[in-house]
């Protein structure tokens, strides 16, 4: 499974904004510190706000963070909230399917025990995990601050 460069700029921007513990953070300052896209960027922060994770606060001196405590923020909950679409096989979707083996196929029981597998892994961590205190992390990410 891949995620997509929607989830992974949400998790990043979360990460960013826990290590910042509360204070807040411009999307210039996470592009900078990431080498990534603002423009991008501006539109996972968005979508974040809407979804409860980052407050934003707007005006001069304004800017990004949590909306949670980090150990509030579980990881397979932020990708399932970002990810569109967890169709990894067409006889996922019911609505689409067309492939002549669905009924006697053991690929669509696999595929989806692997699924739940993965989102059991990301369930067990929340932000607190990945922004726990860590010099070199702390370093790597705040440099551009």
């Amino acid at each position: 499974m891949r995620l997509t460069v929607y989830s992974d700029y949400s998790l990043r921007l979360l990460m960013y904004a826990a290590v910042k513990h509360g204070k807040l953070v411009t999307i210039q300052e996470v592009a900078d510190a990431y080498g990534i896209s603002k423009n991008h960027l501006m539109k996972v922060a968005f979508e974040l706000g809407r979804k409860g994770y980052l407050e934003t606060v707007r005006g001069r001196g304004g800017g990004l963070r949590l909306a949670r405590a980090p150990d509030k923020i579980g990881l397979g909950d932020v990708v399932r909230a970002m990810e569109e679409d967890f169709t990894l096989v067409e006889c996922f979707d019911p609505k689409t399917n067309s492939c002549a083996i669905s009924g006697p196929c053991r690929l669509r029981g696999a595929i989806s025990r692997a699924l739940k597998a993965y989102f059991a892994v990301l369930d067990e961590y929340t932000l607190a995990d990945l922004a726990a205190p860590h010099p070199v992390l702390a370093r790597a990410l705040l440099k551009a601050s």
